[in-house]
């Protein structure tokens, strides 16, 4: 490389699993899962593999704009892009059983002229499994896949198809081609052709501590393949490594000649317990090399993942303005007074909109008007962002008025429906009052209640009666394990309730499959008459390095 700068993995933070990397003209694009989450498909750019900005997102891929109903971890999963010199593709799968022989899901392809959209209505093409990729040569466009076999007796993970579509129609052309099956588990395919090979890329083993990237070549595109004897990239051997997880790669060249590998990886918490990815699944980046045999592997050698990566510098002030393949500006940026719902936040199963999300009725302010609680596949009045170190601080202020348990409003650490912490203003009884649910009689208090929630289900650590009359700043601080929460009383922060465990909040908790990370933001709740409102400012979440 004629000149490097150095990329310190992950290099996107967070819950951000499954990238698909590619480069289309001096730019870098990796595309991530987006699951249950709003916006759907987030795209990040770079000029040099190190520094990433978000780009966009590929606007309309659930179908009817909603994933209402999905399950926690279901929804859109590892979406594959690609560039064929005039359009950007996404294929992704939509899937809406998690832990089922059936994964009840949608294979979907669209296009775009630019990251930023417009994004064409997605189509659906054959849907043998998740994981989906394209793969264009001499006009010919191949959708790669997983085969389920969702029969008593089956395998999940039956071996990787090939299918020609049709590049208009996206009509299959002929048969299905099997081009590979492995006793050991096998999904994610990436394949692209190099010296005369044609190279499969293939996540192993799971995307948890013993994933990995294997792969398998064959001189045609049909197969045979035959499988690598040692794995490309997995941390599975050595649980010291600060980068768990490896695994899910795809394969870029820059412009001078060099090979990068885009990869998910995780770092784990070490708790009592065990390890505990609080994080979720983050982008990293390694430098790789062709062997004296004509196969990809990691520079330093081994099949360890690296902290540090030496990666192209990018180009001056100059060439970084430029306009990237499709774009005619900079394309969307983070979220500001003019668009304060954009990035970084996040919604869940559906977008925000101005009926329960209104940024117009108070300036400086949003308003949230309370839906279905947190535990809901439907319909939650929940605005987050997400964590991407374990030293972070989430605060806001919210002024509401609630007058019965069912209204609630405040802030929350949220994995999913069976992994949350949330600090809440509320309604309770009078001290001394049974807890009979019977709101209507007038009296009461406002409080503020701190929850815990995990697969046992949910429980009061702390009850504060607090003054209601003026807005109430709200905060909780996270430091490893711990999250302790807290509120603004005369100037002065004061603790409400013990530390909690806030590694219940990860992807290795709970004994079930989860995907995505821990988020804090904001939330309001009306279990009956759907219309109580509150407001909210000054929301900050500081996150600070320091693995």
């Amino acid at each position: 490389m004629q000149s490097t700068a150095v990329a310190r993995n992950p290099v996107i933070r967070g819950f951000a699993p499954d990238p698909s990397l590619i480069r289309a003209g001096d730019w870098y694009y990796v595309a991530n899962s987006s699951f249950e989450w709003f916006p759907t498909i987030p795209i990040h750019r770079s000029r040099d593999l190190a520094t990433w900005e978000y780009a966009g997102h590929v606007d309309g891929a659930a179908p009817g704009g909603t994933l209402a109903g999905v399950p926690d971890s279901g929804g859109i999963w590892a979406p594959s892009l690609s560039w064929d010199g005039e359009r950007f593709w996404v294929v992704y799968s939509v899937v809406r059983s998690v832990g089922t022989p059936y994964f009840d899901q949608d294979t979907y392809v669209t296009t775009a002229p630019g990251v930023s959209g417009p994004w064409a209505l997605p189509r659906r093409v054959p849907s043998h499994g998740f994981d989906p990729a394209l793969f264009h040569e001499d006009g010919q466009l191949w959708l790669l896949n997983l085969q389920n076999d969702h029969r008593p007796g089956g395998q999940r993970f039956a071996g990787i198809v090939l299918t020609e579509l049709d590049r208009d129609t996206l009509a299959p052309l002929g048969g299905t081609h099997l081009l590979l099956q492995h006793e050991r588990l096998i999904e994610g395919p990436k394949l692209l052709r190099h010296d005369g090979w044609y190279h499969l890329l293939l996540a192993e083993g799971g995307t948890g501590f013993e994933h990995g990237v294997r792969t398998a070549r064959s001189r045609r595109l049909t197969g045979p393949y035959e499988l690598d004897d040692r794995p490309m990239l997995t941390s599975r051997d050595d649980p010291r490594l600060p980068l768990q997880k490896a695994g899910h790669g795809e394969l870029v060249r820059t412009p001078d000649g060099h090979w990068f590998l885009g990869h998910l990886a995780a770092r784990p918490l070490h708790t009592p317990d065990g390890p505990r990815c609080t994080l979720g699944r983050e982008t990293a980046i390694q430098s790789v090399i062709w062997d004296a045999e004509g196969r990809p592997r990691l520079r330093q050698g081994g099949w360890h993942p690296a902290v540090e990566v030496a990666v192209p510098r990018a180009a001056g002030e100059a060439a970084q303005g430029a306009a990237a393949p499709g774009e005619t500006d900079r394309g969307p940026q983070p979220a500001s007074p003019e668009a304060p719902l954009g990035w970084p936040w996040s919604t869940l199963r559906e977008p925000p909109t101005a009926s329960w999300a209104d940024t117009v009725s108070r300036p400086g302010w949003i308003r949230l008007r309370g839906r279905q609680g947190p535990e809901s596949r439907w319909a939650q009045s929940l605005l987050a962002q997400r964590l991407t170190e374990h030293r972070a601080t989430a605060q806001v202020t919210v002024e509401a008025r609630p007058f019965t348990f069912t209204q609630a409003a405040g802030l929350i650490l949220r994995y999913d429906a069976e992994a949350y912490l949330s600090l809440d203003l509320t309604w309770a009884e009078s001290p001394g009052e049974p807890q009979r649910g019977q709101q209507w009689r007038g009296g009461g208090r406002t409080v503020l209640r701190l929850v815990e929630r995990d697969e046992t289900g949910a429980r009061q650590a702390a009850v504060v009666e607090v003054d209601a009359s003026a807005p109430v700043t709200l905060g909780v601080t996270v430091e490893g394990a711990e999250a302790c929460f807290w509120y603004v009383r005369e100037g002065a922060r004061t603790p409400v309730g013990p530390a909690l465990d806030c590694s219940r909040l990860s992807d290795d908790h709970g004994g079930r499959l989860r995907f995505t990370g821990t988020l804090a933001g904001i939330h309001v709740r009306d279990l009956v008459d759907a219309a109580f409102t509150a407001d909210f400012r000054d929301f900050r979440l500081t996150c600070a390095a320091g693995d």
